[in-house]
């Protein structure tokens, strides 16, 4: 009996609560501020465009950003606690130092913070995703976007038993990325062995040309902006060393803005590091 009773009380308590109201579902902010260009990418997907109410001042620059000319449309911020205030948001995507500045000062403005870090894995970027749709109210969109997302590195991956090529990625101001970086998973996947690994580097360090002479990858892959606008890959890449090297050394280039952030730019990037490992796959250096 005292079993029942308790069993008994326990639904009451459930019934009770219910009767009083179930807490009621989190409602869409209605003003959303972003200080991160790679939060931006993503927000730009998942939210209405009236939620947005200012992005981060770095998604303007079309050599910084792969979202610049969308961005544009909307209001910046250089992320200082003055202007965030005066915006009045419901929501603020930080990360990095940004989060670091405002953690003291959005509490006292009342206004929600959220934190992100760097995502060095694509399972950590598409976590970020999910996240960031979660929290703009709109969590269906985020699922439509990791569905475009795994169908890109679908389409991107080498077919079963296709001959792995050894590449090395310089990126902004002749940085190469290592193990345990975003870009070397993409890499991966894409059907590059990283380079980066046979000279030691962990993370994301400077490759010096004398590296490269000493022990060169057979594919150089490289950041453009685009027709007359120089990258110091360019000036790795056009180094009259690197001709005194025996056998060839392919060079093969994609938008650098691709190289900046995971998230839907992961998209295009997949699809760039495909025809880039076809085209070195067909010896044609681009």
């Amino acid at each position: 009996m005292m079993r029942h009773a308790a069993l008994i009380g326990l639904i009451l308590c459930a019934v009770g609560g219910a009767a009083r109201g179930a807490p009621a579902a989190v409602r869409a902010p209605a003003r959303i501020v972003s200080l991160n260009p790679c939060l931006d990418a993503i927000l730009l997907q998942v939210a209405d465009p009236s939620q947005i109410v200012a992005l981060s001042h770095y998604s303007r620059d079309p050599s910084a950003s792969a979202v610049a000319a969308e961005a544009r449309r909307y209001p910046f911020t250089y992320g200082s606690g003055e202007e965030i205030a005066a915006l009045k948001p419901d929501l603020v995507l930080t990360s990095g130092m940004g989060a670091m500045a405002l953690e003291g000062v959005l509490p006292r403005l009342h206004i929600q913070p959220a934190s992100f870090d760097v995502p060095y894995s694509v399972k950590q970027s598409i976590a970020q995703v999910r996240r960031v749709a979660t929290l703009a109210g709109h969590p269906e969109r985020g699922e439509a976007l990791v569905a475009r997302i795994d169908a890109a590195f679908v389409a991107a991956a080498p077919p079963p038993g296709a001959p792995r090529l050894g590449a090395l990625i310089y990126e902004y101001r002749g940085i190469a990325s290592g193990p345990g970086t975003l870009m070397d998973e993409l890499m991966r996947r894409a059907g590059f062995d990283n380079f980066a690994r046979r000279y030691g580097l962990k993370r994301t360090f400077n490759v010096p040309m004398e590296r490269l002479l000493a022990d060169p990858p057979p594919v150089l892959l490289a950041g453009s902006l685009g027709p007359d606008k120089p990258t110091w890959a360019d000036r790795v890449l056009s180094h009259p060393a690197l001709k005194t090297l025996p056998g060839h050394v392919l060079k093969e280039r994609f938008p650098e803005t691709l190289m900046f952030c995971g998230g839907p730019q992961m998209i295009p990037a997949m699809a760039a590091l495909a025809r880039a490992r076809t085209d070195a796959l067909r010896g044609v250096s681009r």
